[in-house]
């Protein structure tokens, strides 16, 4: 018999640690490799790992609720086999890989050895993860100093992102005052009392839903929104879809929506407006190269969740809509992982799906800028002909563009969302597939 260690897995390029959901299995009980063993979440999915070895989970390392570090040993495996015991310490490689996911102000913490999460409850009664006492570590703060951190995360743990903020208003802030008191926040304004009667059902939202609101919050706290319309005339692809849609499906096997029309034609604006492709760190504007649209999707639970696209621009038709039903089917499943969530530069959500004409939607931090697409509706219009102009009917869609108006002035917001319009009204009715 031999006894392995089984460690956090890697899950996302930009995800270096994750909280234990829950135990699928027990000590003791016997499981095959690639099985799923626990569910982890991270601040872009949960997802459920699957064993590494075959055998007995001789022994649970990390508890639920326990927030640890990718590479970190989470459980001991006994296997029938001799198989070499890999180190708790994660590799070079992988140290590599958590120092360049990671800002630089803590590119040297995750080099410092793991803090055990037995160790992870302090003096004061507060629940600290690893990779949070490392930090404090690190930058010389107290227990009493960190005891004042203000915690956005399960049952008011302090997060990663909590500290770095921290930090950032205490450098920022006189030494003077660091030095005995917390960065100054501003004071959240009280919630109205809610009240209830015998008759009122209470629900407790779900992690999912309580990650949404917070999200919501802080993006309309943080990036002042302006929205700008444009009416579309989409009767060119409805035909078009119309008539190719049976043929595409026999073809390749699944049906092709309006979703890829819409990514097609976004990535072809933001290539025309770069500066529509951008985020904000403080005080610097980051220009992005990749072009990788984010996809809205209402999952059965009504909660929402957005894969994305990664490098839509250079994708034609079929390939985009290839990952449009597949991102969509697996979100539907919970079969996301993390890169599937992540580097999302530009946003499109399809509230006509719903049967909405059109909607303001909120930006998803950092990205500056998110599209709603209505429904389509049949209108009467004014059409230019040769002859003089007529009233048809014709296949009309609004276009709502929110965007962060730090950064996006009325004339680019503006001039982006009818560019939008401009490549969907433009569509070839010859276009094969």
């Amino acid at each position: 018999m031999a006894s392995v260690e089984m460690l956090m897995p890697k899950m996302g390029e930009s995800i270096i640690e994750g909280t234990i959901l829950s135990w699928l299995k027990s000590e003791g009980d016997e499981i095959e490799q690639d099985e799923s063993v626990l569910e982890v979440a991270t601040d872009k999915v949960d997802t459920e790992v699957p064993a590494t070895h075959g055998g007995i989970l001789k022994k649970i390392l990390a508890k639920e609720g326990d927030v640890i570090a990718v590479g970190a040993p989470i459980a001991i495996i006994e296997t029938s086999d001799k198989v070499e015991v890999p180190a708790a310490e994660p590799s070079d490689t992988q140290k590599e890989e958590l120092v360049a996911a990671a800002p630089d102000n803590t590119a040297s913490i995750l080099s410092e050895p793991e803090v055990s999460s037995a160790d992870a409850s302090s003096e004061d009664g507060r629940f600290y993860s690893p990779l949070v006492k490392s930090i404090a570590k690190e930058e010389d703060i107290s227990a009493a100093e960190l005891s004042k951190i203000p915690g956005t995360g399960k049952e008011g743990r302090v997060t990663k992102q909590d500290m770095l903020s921290y930090l950032k208003n205490r450098k920022a802030a006189p030494a003077q005052e660091t030095a005995v008191a917390p960065a100054p926040s501003i004071a959240e304004p009280k919630p109205v009392p809610v009240s209830i009667s015998a008759s009122d059902e209470i629900i407790e939202m779900d992690r999912m839903r309580k990650m949404i609101a917070q999200r919501m919050v802080d993006s309309k706290r943080i990036s002042p929104h302006v929205t700008s319309f444009v009416e579309a005339d989409m009767t060119n692809i409805v035909l078009w879809r119309e008539k190719n849609k049976h043929a595409y499906k026999e073809k390749y096997g699944e049906p092709i929506t309006y979703t890829p029309f819409f990514i097609e034609a976004i990535a072809k604006a933001i290539r025309d407006f770069p500066m529509i492709n951008i985020s904000v760190d403080g005080d610097r504007i980051i220009k992005k190269k990749a072009i990788n649209i984010g996809m809205a999707v209402a999952l059965p639970s009504g909660n929402l969740i957005v894969p994305v696209i990664k490098n839509a621009d250079q994708l034609n038709l079929v390939g985009i809509s290839k990952q449009v039903n597949d991102l969509a089917n697996r979100a539907r499943n919970n079969k996301l992982n993390g890169d599937d969530l992540a580097g999302g530069t530009y946003t499109v959500s399809n509230v006509g799906s719903f049967g909405n004409v059109m909607g303001t939607p909120i930006i998803p931090q950092p990205q500056v800028a998110i599209m709603a697409v209505g429904a389509i509706v049949k209108k009467p219009a004014v059409v230019e002909t040769p002859t003089g102009d007529v009233i048809a009917i014709r296949h009309k869609m609004f276009l709502s563009h929110s965007y962060d108006h730090r950064v996006v002035d009325g004339s680019l917001g503006g001039m982006f969302v009818r560019r939008v319009a401009d490549y969907l009204e433009a569509f070839d009715m010859n276009s094969s597939f």
